[in-house]
């Protein structure tokens, strides 16, 4: 019986591929991409050759039940995206969702995701945590931010370099200048860093360096 297959892929370094995810990525008929530009590089480096369909948020939901009966039929089916696991925070929950609501198995690989590094680099507790991901842009973003001002356990998210100290300063008034924070950016590659301080010492870091590339911003739990 075919099977939809989630595969992470690296992050950064392409060195960190699992063996596993190089031999599915192999076997299967299709492999859906958020970006097939992307993905065919990878692909290019691992010497495989697949049919890609593009899978991305904007057709995602347009797309699951065709995909679903694909697999149906017989074929092999696995979904990357551009970089980690597919689900967290890219296209994937949808076409999950779907496939166990046709009875179709469905295998997901462990691997990477950018939140586990940046986490355990910070030097916060990590035993609990709570992933929020991406606040929203505009609408909804100072509700939720007021909704985990009391948190407790430290909190992850991802943000784009080019709105890194608007959501710093945002933090900074929710949580308090002083509250401690790590901001981690091009985990896993060659310009890796991460930067430790209080909210107010990474403001002014990044207001005088311009970030670039992915960005995972962790803030200590209230205390």
């Amino acid at each position: 019986m075919a099977k939809l297959y989630i595969v992470p892929t690296p992050i950064g370094n392409l060195d960190d591929i699992t063996l596993r995810a190089i031999k599915t990525l192999s076997s299967v008929d299709v492999i859906l991409a958020e970006d097939t530009r992307t993905t065919a590089f990878l692909l290019k480096h691992l010497g495989i050759e697949k049919r890609m369909w593009s899978h991305h948020k904007f057709n995602e939901h347009a797309a699951v039940e065709e995909i679903a009966k694909v697999i149906d039929a017989g074929e092999n089916i696995a979904l990357v995206s551009d970089a980690g696991t597919p689900g967290i925070s890219d296209p994937g929950f949808l076409l999950v969702r779907t496939c166990i609501e046709h009875g179709i198995e469905v295998e997901s690989l462990p691997g990477a995701t950018a939140f586990v590094p940046a986490l355990i680099n910070s030097g916060f507790p990590c035993d609990r945590f709570c992933f929020e991901g991406f606040l929203p842009q505009k609408k909804g973003r100072s509700k939720r931010l007021s909704q985990i001002q009391d948190e407790e356990r430290t909190m992850i998210f991802y943000e784009s370099p080019y709105r890194l100290v608007k959501t710093l300063s945002q933090f900074a008034e929710i949580f308090g200048p002083e509250r401690k924070a790590s901001v981690s950016r091009e985990l896993t590659k060659k310009f890796e860093e991460n930067r430790r301080g209080t909210l107010a010492e990474l403001i002014t870091h990044f207001s005088e360096k311009d970030p670039k590339g992915e960005i995972v911003i962790i803030v200590e739990g209230k205390q």
